[in-house]
Parts: structure tokens; C-alpha cells; sequence
């Protein structure tokens, strides 16, 4: 989930854009996010297939437009859907998302929150330490942190096993051990202003937030599937290795309106066979294969200008019949 502020009117009515992606075993399913606070108006566009890895996953994006009457936060919450079989015995998700848009006295506009995405599922061999350095850009420069969400109110059942572990700066670190399956990873992203801030609400209500107060908060969900050990966990021979000329973990991209923006990735294994490009961005990305290379290829509209859309990819290869990826993930935000 992230969300931009629009059209900022003179009586302090604006317009939020808010772009969420959720994964589900199949295609066909879907979920919808409720309202509290200061909602307005909401037009919500049905979630596209961003893509889907047959007998696993699909990830779908929405669009939820709202038009508000005053510049004071609100909540969206997502209740009731039930994770995939999972280790850790967690049944039904939830997520929670604040977003706040009262005027920043550094910045002189609405906050603008952090940038993240994720594919439903990553996967890891079981006798290989992995570190998943997740997308954590903000447009607005503030520090972004990442934390274990609080049972019950931000998920359900929230603690993360012995085996991961998140550090504040959203590295997720997967330790070896000998147990195959999936666990459930429930973290809570946030930003905190750099400086002591005040926010001042349509009302002319002012409130002063300092380096230790989270401005907005976002879900951030996924999945990490331990397969079967390989016999070597080096890069580049049973693990996809990312070559040039992929741009670097953390890249950030400039593609104007209406300009076709273009992403080229290589990778080698070479002992194992490379399969397919897992990618999560925006849903209208095309994704082609071209001279050995994986491209993914994204315009924006007019609408777009001025936001940031993160984008994620990993890829993943074919070992004895078992499937592994690339566990460092690169990620690219557009703007």
C-alpha cells in the first residue's frame, strides 16, 4: 500500500490516491480494504493482475481514489482473508495502513508516504543465510523504518520465527536451519521526519511530531518458502547471480509522461537452469524476454506524474525438479 496526495484545493479539500497490491493462491480472489476517520468519498478501481505464477500465486494491484473534505488522517483496514498453509500455525491476515495528509511545515505540502513492494512468496534453500534488503524510498527524504507488527491490532498472531528477523533499517535475514515450508512475515513500515515537524490540519489544529514519531504506516506481507538445501549457496552457480547491466538494489529511475520506461536484467546459475523473472511493480508493465534478457518495459500516465512507483523482481531457476530464486531481490523506484 502507498498512497500520494492530490489536487490540494484552496478550502483544504484534496484528493488521495492510494495503490495497494495483495496476493492470493489464485486469480480469482479478492479482498477489500474498510474506512475509518476522515474517509470522503471513495471510488475504487477493481485490482489487475500484475502477474501470476501458476499453482502458487497472483498478485493483483487496486486503485482507490478518495476525495476528502478536510486534510485529516484516516485508517484503511484489511480483515478476514487466510494465509497460506504456513509454519507458524497464522490463519487470518490483517493489515493496517494510516495515512496522513495534514501539511508539513518542512516540506509545505501533504505527507507523502513510503515506497515498497514485494512478490507474494520468495524462496530460499534451507542451508543458505539470505538478507533481503527491502525497498525502503521516501519522497519526502524521511528515514524509513521497519518493525514486527503489534498483535492483535496490526496483524493477527504477528511474531516472526527463530529463523528471520528484521532490523530497523528493513533487512530481513533468513538463518539455515532444517526445516522446509513457509513462514508468515507480518512487518509494519513507517517514516520519521528527520527534524521536529509540525502538522497543520484544514481546521488550522496543529500538531508537532519529533525524529521519534512515525508519521504514517504501511503493511508490508509476504511469504518466505524454504526448499531443500543446495550444495553450494555462492551466487552465480545453483543461486541466480543479477549481471549487468540490471540496475543496482535501491536504483531510482526517471521516466517522464507518457514515455516507455525500460528495465533490462540478466542473470546467470551456472549449474542451475534459469526458469523466469518474478516481478512486482505497476500492473500494466509488460514483461519480455530479449537477446538473453528479461526486460521489464512500463509507461506512465498522466495521472502518474510526480508520484514514485517502486518496482521488485527476482529470478528464479530450475534445480533438479526444485525451485529456488535469487533471495537478493533487486529493487528499482520510478519517478
Amino acid at each position: 500500500m502507498t498512497y500520494y496526495p492530490k489536487n490540494t484545493n484552496a478550502d483544504g479539500s484534496l484528493r488521495v490516491v492510494a495503490r495497494y497490491k495483495l496476493g492470493f493462491a489464485s486469480c480469482t480472489d479478492n479482498d477489500t480494504w474498510s474506512c475509518t476517520g476522515n474517509c470522503g468519498n471513495e471510488n475504487t478501481v477493481v485490482p489487475n493482475v500484475v502477474q501470476e505464477l501458476s499453482g502458487e500465486w497472483c498478485q493483483r494491484e487496486g486503485n482507490m481514489t478518495r476525495q476528502l473534505s478536510s486534510n485529516d488522517p484516516f485508517q484503511l483496514d484489511l480483515d478476514g482473508g487466510d494465509w497460506i498453509s504456513n509454519l507458524g500455525s497464522i490463519t487470518t491476515w490483517r493489515a493496517v495502513t494510516v495515512v496522513e495528509l495534514r501539511n508539513r511545515s518542512d516540506t509545505g505540502r501533504a505527507n507523502r508516504s513510503p515506497q515498497t513492494t514485494v512478490v507474494p512468496a520468495l524462496r530460499v534453500p534451507s542451508n543458505c543465510r539470505r538478507d533481503f534488503n527491502l525497498l525502503a524510498f521516501d519522497p519526502d527524504g524521511d528515514e524509513v523504518k521497519c518493525r514486527i507488527g503489534n498483535s492483535p491490532s496490526e496483524c493477527n498472531t504477528c511474531t516472526l520465527p527463530s529463523v528471520l528477523s528484521i532490523s530497523s533499517s528493513c533487512t530481513l535475514s533468513f538463518s539455515p536451519n532444517n526445516t522446509q515450508g513457509a513462514y508468515a512475515v507480518q512487518l509494519v513500515m513507517e517514516d520519521f521526519p528527520r527534524q521536529a515537524i509540525t502538522l497543520t490540519a484544514t481546521s488550522g489544529t496543529q500538531v508537532s511530531l519529533t525524529t521519534n514519531n512515525a508519521i504514517s504506516k504501511l503493511p508490508v506481507q509476504f511469504a518466505v518458502r524454504v526448499d531443500a538445501a543446495v550444495a553450494d549457496c555462492t551466487e552465480g552457480l545453483y543461486l541466480p547471480k543479477f549481471l549487468p547491466p540490471t540496475p543496482a538494489n535501491g536504483a531510482q529511475l526517471y521516466t517522464p509522461v507518457n514515455q516507455p520506461l525500460e528495465i533490462r536484467i540478466s542473470a546467470q546459475a551456472n549449474i542451475s537452469m534459469i526458469s523466469e523473472l518474478l516481478f512486482s511493480g505497476p500492473h500494466n508493465t509488460n514483461r519480455i524476454t530479449d537477446a538473453g534478457q528479461f526486460v521489464l518495459r512500463w509507461t506512465p500516465s498522466a495521472d502518474e506524474d510526480g508520484e514514485s512507483h517502486p518496482f521488485c523482481f527476482v529470478v528464479q531457476a530450475n534445480i533438479s525438479c526444485n525451485w529456488s530464486e535469487n533471495a537478493d531481490f533487486q529493487f528499482v523506484s520510478t519517478v
